[in-house]
């Protein structure tokens, strides 16, 4: 938290210009591509990491299918999760969020920047429909990054929660590649008392194809990519 409050303050004097483009491109996507949309998110989430002194390190990008849409899985940990995957990941991805977290000033910008998806949780039919765009778009070739955990504790400490089986539905209807993500130390940056400069891990395991988990019942996919997920994270910090 004292970290996110650094940040802000660090950018105060850009931070009116920066928005301003952001906005600008986010409403005219007719007009900028999605290349050059998310150029612009990897360049915010550049600046506010030289100036908070936050480093972010990949492993297994090699891992990342090639030739279609995939549906990443990562562990949630905080606020920079979705930041420190964009970061490193070469190609335009979005995600899903929640509708009420996702219209506060500069969020509101990168969620319309990546056309991400706004959930709203306490409404069961608007999520079968976002089930069934998100699936359609993966089948057609988009990247998106789902947190199965639903959400985070502060000062999560890289502790890995139960998996919502739900989020896998998803996975079912667009039969594409399942991408497990073990984060590590995302917790320090935005979701901590730590205030000195931090190094976060993002470790792109080894995709599940849809041959793999099609006879799976959502449960056990969960499973399956939960005890990965903390496979990797065991196995880095001994």
């Amino acid at each position: 938290m004292l970290k996110l409050l650094y940040v802000i303050f660090m950018n105060l004097h850009r931070a009116p210009y920066m928005i301003s483009k952001m906005r600008t491109y986010a409403d005219h996507p007719e007009k900028y591509s999605e290349e050059r949309r998310y150029s612009l998110v990897l360049h915010a989430i550049y600046l506010m990491n030289k100036t908070g002194k936050i480093h972010t390190v990949a492993f297994g990008t090699e891992n990342l299918p090639k030739d279609s849409g995939y549906i990443m899985y990562p562990n949630h940990q905080g606020k920079y999760d979705v930041l420190g995957i964009m970061y490193t990941h070469g190609d335009p991805c979005t995600f899903v969020m929640d509708k009420k977290k996702s219209n506060t000033i500069l969020v509101r910008e990168f969620v319309d920047l990546v056309q991400a998806k706004r959930l709203e949780k306490d409404n069961p039919r608007q999520g079968i429909h976002i089930i069934t765009d998100v699936a359609k778009d993966v089948a057609a070739g988009k990247k998106y990054i789902l947190f199965p955990e639903g959400g985070y504790e502060f000062n999560n400490r890289n502790k890995v929660c139960d998996f919502k089986a739900g989020s896998f539905k998803i996975a079912l209807k667009s039969k594409a590649p399942i991408v497990p993500i073990a984060l590590i130390d995302s917790y320090k940056v935005f979701n901590s008392f730590h205030i000195g400069p931090i190094t976060t891990y993002v470790y792109y395991l080894e995709p599940i194809t849809y041959e793999e988990y099609k006879d799976l019942k959502t449960q056990e996919i969960a499973a399956l990519v939960k005890e990965r997920i903390e496979q990797k994270i065991k196995e880095v910090r001994g």
